[in-house]
């Protein structure tokens, strides 16, 4: 049985925490990922307002730092998302529905 996530919990016998602990794993993954995003965008943020409005030498050179911070949280940030991304992906396969009770084909 393929799908998503929700698409294979369907039918299946889990309970409803089993349920919300997929979800909550799936969604705590995506808000880690866009926290660091948000993290780099102000790194740029800050870069660019010391670039353009100050013109102290420690700042610029400050400001000019962030630069590559900033890139590198972007990318720590997506490697991270998906490694997680891959692992729920491959917990989900081995787990599974779990089985039905074998039906009896004698009649």
């Amino acid at each position: 049985m393929n799908g998503t996530l929700y698409q294979r919990f369907i039918g299946s016998k889990l309970n409803l925490r089993e349920h919300l602990a997929a979800a909550r794993s799936i969604m705590a993954n995506e808000r880690t990922f866009l926290a660091y995003q948000r993290t780099a965008l102000t790194q740029l943020a800050v870069t660019a307002t010391f670039l353009r409005f100050f013109d102290h030498p420690a700042l610029t050179v400050l400001g000019w730092l962030l630069v590559p911070t900033s890139l590198v949280t972007m990318v720590l940030g997506l490697v991270r998302y998906l490694r997680m991304r891959r692992l729920i992906h491959l917990l989900e396969d081995s787990a599974g529905p779990k089985d039905a009770p074998q039906q009896s084909t004698a009649e």
